[in-house]
C-alpha cells in the first residue's frame, strides 16, 4: 500500500459518501492536532476523470488539511471502480471514526439495501460490516422519524436537553407517525430518561385508551405524562388483581333471627319499609345510589348481615365499589378536570344515604 503525497487542487469530495455532518468545533481541534502533529493517518482517493481524484474516505482530514492552506496531503490511491465495494469501505471507514451520526450510518444502510445501484441484503451488509442484524435494523429504524426529530438525534447515551439518543427514541419507533414525533420531541425538551420514556410508549400502546384522549395527553409535558402512567399503571394492576380473584362470591347465610325480621317486615307496608342493599340476587335497591355508584344489577354487592356494625357495612361498601367499576384514564381525567369532586362526592352521597338507612332498619330489628 503506497502512500502519494497529491496536490489538494486535485482532489474532490465525494457529494455520495455517507458521512456529510461535520461538527465545526470537532474540526477546529483537527486542524491544531495537524498543525502540532502533521497528517497521521493518509486520506484514501481514487482516481478519476481528467487527472484528477476523488475522496473514499477521510473528507475530515481533507477539509482541516485544505483549510490549513497545505498544498499537499498523503493519501492512499485506489484503481478500484466497483460502486458498491467503495461505498462499503466508505461505510466500514466512518464507522471507526468519530462523529459519523446515528442517522447517516442509518442513511447509509438503507441506501446498500434500497439503491438500485447495490441491492444488499441485510445478511450481505451485516457480515461485510461486521455488525449484527439487529444492529443494522435499529439504525434504520431512526429513519421513521420526522426531520425535526432526525436533527435532534446524536451519539452516545447521555441525555441532553432538545438532544435525543438512539435509547430514547427505539421505545417509540413502532407507535403511530402522529403519536411518534410528538413525544420524542416532548423527550428532547423534558430530557426524559429512557426508563420514562418506555413508560409513556406502554401508555400509547394501549388501545384501550380511545384517540381522543391519546391527542390530549400529548399536550401534556413529560412530567405530566409520567403522572397519568402512575394512575394508568395502578389501574392495570387492579384490574389484574380482580381477574385473580374468584368471579362470584357466595353471600354470608342469613341468620334466623335476620330471616325472622325480613318475614316479618315483609307484612309491613312499602312506605315504611327501608331501601333495600345492593343484592346479587335482585335487582332492587336505593335509586339514588345505584345511579350514583353507576353499579348495574350483575355488579351489585352481597347482602350484608344485620349483625354487623355499621363501619363494617361501610367497610364492605367501600370494597365492593371497587369492584363495580373500573376507572379508565378518560374518567380520572374527567374528575380531576372538576376538582377531583366528581366521583367522590357521589360516593360520599352513598355512604351518608345508607348511614341513615341502617339506622332506620336496625331500630326496626
Amino acid at each position: 500500500m503506497d502512500i502519494v503525497e497529491l496536490p489538494i487542487a486535485l482532489i474532490d469530495e465525494d457529494k455520495d459518501q455517507p458521512r456529510y455532518q461535520f461538527d465545526e468545533e470537532a474540526l477546529q481541534e483537527l486542524m491544531r492536532s495537524i498543525d502540532e502533529l502533521g497528517l497521521l493517518s493518509p486520506i484514501k482517493v481514487r482516481t478519476a476523470a481528467n487527472g484528477r481524484y476523488t475522496i473514499i474516505y477521510g473528507n475530515r482530514r481533507y477539509k482541516a488539511t485544505e483549510r490549513l492552506g497545505r498544498a499537499t496531503i498523503p493519501c492512499i490511491v485506489s484503481n478500484t471502480t466497483d460502486e458498491m465495494e467503495i461505498y462499503l469501505e466508505q461505510i466500514a471507514e466512518n464507522l471507526t471514526r468519530e462523529g459519523f451520526s446515528p442517522i447517516e450510518e442509518a442513511e447509509a444502510f438503507d441506501k446498500m439495501m434500497n439503491d438500485s445501484r447495490f441491492r444488499s441484503s441485510l445478511k450481505l451488509l451485516s457480515a461485510k460490516l461486521g455488525k449484527p442484524e439487529s444492529y443494522i435494523k435499529n439504525k434504520c429504524e431512526l429513519l421513521k422519524f420526522s426531520n425535526a426529530v432526525k436533527k435532534l438525534i446524536v451519539s452516545g447515551v447521555e441525555i441532553r436537553k432538545d438532544k435525543l439518543t438512539e435509547d430514547q427514541l427505539m421505545p417509540l419507533k413502532d407507535l403511530p407517525m402522529e403519536h411518534r414525533d410528538p413525544l420524542a420531541l416532548i423527550a428532547a425538551r423534558d430530557e426524559l430518561p429512557v426508563s420514562d420514556v418506555k413508560k409513556i410508549a406502554k401508555l400509547f400502546k394501549d388501545k384501550t385508551i380511545s384517540e381522543g384522549t391519546k391527542e390530549k395527553l400529548l399536550l401534556k409535558s413529560g412530567p405530566g405524562l409520567i403522572e397519568t402512567w402512575s394512575v394508568y399503571e395502578q389501574n392495570r394492576k387492579e384490574r389484574s388483581r380482580q381477574q385473580e380473584e374468584p368471579k362470584s362470591q357466595k353471600a354470608p347465610a342469613p341468620s334466623s333471627h335476620s330471616g325472622a325480621s325480613s318475614a316479618s317486615q315483609s307484612t309491613a307496608p312499602t312506605e315504611n319499609k327501608p331501601a333495600d342493599l345492593p343484592s346479587t340476587s335482585s335487582s332492587k335497591g336505593h335509586p339514588d345510589s345505584a345511579a350514583a355508584s353507576g353499579a348495574t344489577p350483575a355488579a351489585q354487592a352481597a347482602a350484608p348481615s344485620v349483625d354487623m356494625q355499621p363501619a363494617e357495612l361501610l367497610g364492605q361498601l367501600q370494597t365492593q365499589l371497587k369492584h363495580q367499576g373500573e376507572l379508565t384514564i378518560q374518567l380520572i381525567a374527567l374528575d380531576k378536570a372538576n376538582g377531583g369532586v366528581l366521583f367522590p362526592h357521589e360516593i360520599d352521597d352513598i355512604i351518608s344515604q345508607l348511614e341513615k338507612q341502617l339506622v332506620q332498619w336496625k331500630a326496626r330489628l
